[in-house]
């Protein structure tokens, strides 16, 4: 149980819903699979595979969402759609109409909709009542949203906004760049992306480069502005944070993932809450240290937060830092 990617939004304060409270209401939207006439099918999932829908440990919720989609290209019904159109055309004599075209490929649908095949695909969101958090595991808002849509459609009404910060990304990482100073807390690591903002929208990539080189200032000078910038946490996590406020290629470092080694192996459901609690407690630091990085929180942002931050545990372990070889892995 490791986010790979965190899109952030805010809880709306205070968020007082409790676990059993939440569980009432996702019970109510369980995930069905497709009907033989039904496209997609979305629902509420156990994130363990039980029949728990809200998965808390700690005060920390995990949701899971998911998805049936079936597999019909249009190209398909296009192709079965033209042929009996010609067989018709060639029994009555005349080619037909738009109208006539439409129902056909409409009729053609229902019929091949049920002996498609399907794919599953399920997604998790993190939920942290304490510090206000709602952080889900998609590569892009665009994705994420698929979750906020139906927690919106589920819990009637829930007033999210996106994480804000002082300090925009892209001018934060352009001074860190720039002065070679990684904020309090992070290391500047290896990969980056620089993007014009002129209309031809040049960009250029580094991929295990240095990044102290005059080579990097000269694109800054020339107006090219940091989009993806790769660092580093407190030696414990590695990420690609975005111009978006994205965090991406998310990584728990080997001094992180070795503590779960006293957990039970043979237990699925003690290692999943060791990982699921590893995991929201270096986000707990993570994320406050990212906004700080960026000059704070929007003083303006309608969702409140507590003055003081509730920090989960982090445990402690004496093992030495093993960095992971990411050498199969694309620069972003």
């Amino acid at each position: 149980m490791w986010f790979k990617n965190l899109q952030i939004y805010r809880l709306p304060a205070p968020w007082d819903m409790s676990a059993e409270r939440l569980e009432e209401q996702l019970a109510k939207k369980p995930f069905h699979p497709c009907g033989s006439q039904d496209m997609e099918s979305r629902g509420w999932l156990s994130p363990l595979g039980n029949e728990v829908l809200v998965h808390a440990v700690g005060g920390q919720f995990l949701i899971c969402l998911g998805f049936e989609h079936r597999l019909l290209p249009s190209a398909v019904v296009k192709q079965e759609a033209d042929e009996r159109a010609e067989e018709l055309a060639e029994q009555q004599g005349y080619k037909l109409g738009r109208k006539q075209m439409k129902e056909l490929r409409e009729q053609v649908t229902q019929e091949l909709l049920p002996r498609a095949f399907t794919r599953r695909r399920r997604m998790f969101a993190w939920l942290d009542p304490v510090n206000g958090w709602l952080v889900v595991d998609a590569g892009s808002q665009s994705k994420a949203e698929d979750m906020l849509e139906q927690l919106r459609h589920t819990l009637d009404s829930l007033p999210l906004t996106l994480l804000r910060t002082e300090l925009s990304p892209t001018s934060a990482m352009a001074a860190w760049l720039a002065t070679n100073e990684a904020p309090e807390g992070f290391t500047i690591d290896q990969d980056c992306e620089l993007r014009s903002v002129a209309e031809d929208k040049a960009a250029v990539r580094y991929a295990r480069h240095p990044l102290e080189g005059d080579d990097v200032k000269g694109h800054l000078e020339a107006g090219k502005l940091p989009t993806r910038l790769a660092l580093t946490f407190d030696d414990r996590i590695s990420f690609v944070l975005t111009e978006k406020l994205e965090i991406k290629r998310l990584d728990f470092l080997d001094v992180v993932r070795d503590q779960v080694g006293d957990a039970d192996k043979d237990d699925a459901e003690a290692l999943f809450n060791a990982e699921f609690a590893l995991m929201t407690g270096e986000l707990a630091h993570l994320l406050p240290a990212v906004v700080a990085a960026l000059g704070g929180e929007l003083a303006s942002a309608p969702v409140e937060t507590g003055a003081v931050t509730a920090q989960l545990p982090r445990l402690q372990s004496d093992k030495a830092l093993a960095q992971p070889v990411m050498a199969d892995d694309p620069p972003f």
